[in-house]
C-alpha cells in the first residue's frame, strides 16, 4: 500500500490526499509531526530521490535552525537533521517500500499514477 507522509495541516499534503481519493489510489497517511520518522526511512528516502532534494530549505524549521546546523552541511549531518527535524523533509512523500517520490506537481502525479495506480 502507498504510505504519504506529510503534516496533517499542511495544504499541499491535504491536495495531495484528496487528489489520491479521487484517482481511487489506496493509501495511508502518516503524520510526520505526530508519528516521526525512523532515520531508515529518511535515509531510504534520500538514496532514491537524493538528500538535497528531500531537504526543505524553505521551512521555517530550517530559517529556525543555528546557523552552525547549516554551514557546510553534508549528506550525513542533513540526514540527522530530518531525522530528528521531520518538518524539514519536502514534502509530501509517497513510498509503497519499492517507489519514492517527492513533491506535487504534474509531474510527480504523473509518476505517482504510473507507480501506483491502478
Amino acid at each position: 500500500m502507498l504510505t504519504i507522509y506529510g503534516l496533517k495541516n499542511c495544504d499541499t499534503c491535504r491536495k495531495a490526499v484528496k487528489w489520491l481519493e479521487a484517482e481511487g489510489i489506496a493509501h495511508r497517511f502518516h503524520d510526520l509531526k505526530a508519528d516521526g520518522i525512523a532515520a531508515a526511512d529518511v535515509k531510504r528516502f534520500a538514496a532514491a530521490i537524493g538528500w538535497e532534494a528531500l531537504l526543505n530549505k524553505a521551512s521555517t524549521t530550517w530559517r529556525g535552525l543555528p546557523d552552525g546546523d547549516k554551514d557546510g552541511l553534508t549528506e550525513a549531518r542533513a540526514l540527522k537533521l530530518m531525522a530528528a527535524h521531520p518538518a524539514l523533509i519536502k514534502r509530501p512523500v509517497f513510498d509503497n517500500g519499492k517507489t519514492v517520490i517527492s513533491g506535487f506537481r504534474d509531474a510527480q502525479k504523473a509518476a505517482i499514477k504510473k507507480a501506483f495506480g491502478k
